[in-house]
């Protein structure tokens, strides 16, 4: 008999919710996510969101993505920013994602001028969680390029049945 799937994330994306938690809460909250138990990527989410934000998941995750994009587009990745063109970044989210994930894929379609749908496909053990952090990441990704009064809905989502993710985004 097979054992549990193994999710095939990468690296990065635990390093950067650690990161957030380290920012947020001190080497004293850091070590209280991590003595809990972690099994998979689940289980770290949960443990953030109970140390970090008990009354409210959602919002956590929300900003651990707006953190990780923070973190990332600081970096090497800042090649994405582009000031006054978030669909510069927008248009490079198949790179992006496959630089966070090895399943999978994220597709780019822009509607209009300040607007754009992005949809997931085929991602291993898709979650609530893994969903709003995308949410914030591009959130922040946007405002990073120039955009304001940024907006991303989830409309579509692979735990609520649906065949992938999509994203709406909009800006002025």
């Amino acid at each position: 008999m097979a054992g549990p799937a193994r999710s095939r994330i990468k690296g990065g994306v635990i390093k950067a919710r650690l990161e957030f938690v380290r920012e947020r809460a001190g080497e004293a909250g850091l070590e209280a996510v991590l003595a809990r138990p972690l099994e998979v990527n689940l289980r770290l989410d949960d443990a953030i969101a109970a140390v970090l934000s008990p009354g409210d998941r959602d919002r956590i995750f929300v900003e651990m993505g707006r953190a990780s994009a923070d973190s990332n587009l600081a970096g090497p990745q800042r090649a994405y920013l582009r000031e006054g063109d978030p669909h510069f970044l927008l248009r490079a989210t198949p790179q992006i994602y496959s630089a966070y994930y090895q399943v999978g894929r994220r597709t780019y379609q822009r509607t209009g001028e300040t607007l754009a749908v992005l949809r997931t496909y085929d991602a291993e053990d898709i979650t609530r969680t893994d969903c709003l952090t995308v949410v914030g990441w591009h959130q922040r990704a946007i405002e990073l390029c120039g955009g304001k009064a940024v907006r991303v809905a989830e409309t579509r989502c692979r735990t609520r049945g649906d065949p992938h993710c999509e994203y709406h985004c909009g800006w002025t």
